[in-house]
């Protein structure tokens, strides 16, 4: 239960950064996407299950907010975050490089495929226009900001994972 309350508290954070703080740092109307950075660190330290709920939310959080109908953000969210929880089994803390990864291929193939669902669906055949000017912009912004974001979620999660352990160490 502590782990998604801390999971929930830290999606609603990312959220309110990249829809409130990050609008005013954005770069040619491109800001990172933290609800990406989250879903993903979400899934490679917990697994393919808390990355598919923390996916869910975040998406579900996008669909609220600025989507025209619900559900379509949702899915893509889940997908990266179970995607990610794929190589939970692999993943080291001391490691940044497979979690940065795994961040920017999830927020690159999350972004083409909303090309390919808002904008190829309705015969606007602009990839290279959407890939310049959206796409690598956004991956790239949110691959810096995951260096500065991701050592702050692996912590709070590194404290959380300790207090558990010590409470679990109490009962026993």
């Amino acid at each position: 239960m502590r782990k998604f309350l801390v999971t929930l508290i830290m999606i609603i954070t990312c959220f309110v950064l990249q829809t409130a703080v990050f609008r005013y740092f954005a770069f040619g109307g491109t800001v990172p996407n933290c609800l990406m950075i989250i879903t993903c660190s979400s899934g490679i330290m917990r697994g393919e299950k808390h990355g598919l709920l923390a996916g869910f939310i975040a998406g579900l959080l996008v669909d609220i907010f600025f989507a025209d109908f619900i559900g379509l953000y949702a899915i893509l969210y889940m997908y990266a975050g179970f995607f990610a929880g794929l190589f939970h089994k692999i993943f080291f803390p001391e490691n940044i490089i497979l979690p940065l990864t795994l961040i920017i291929v999830g927020d690159f193939m999350y972004q083409f495929l909303c090309y390919v669902l808002m904008f190829l669906l309705r015969a606007k055949f602009e990839i290279s226009y959407y890939m310049a000017h959206q796409i690598i912009p956004e991956v790239v912004y949110t691959a810096i900001i995951a260096l500065l974001l991701y050592p702050v979620i692996l912590k709070v999660n590194t404290k959380l994972d300790d207090i558990i352990q010590r409470s679990a160490t109490k009962f026993v």
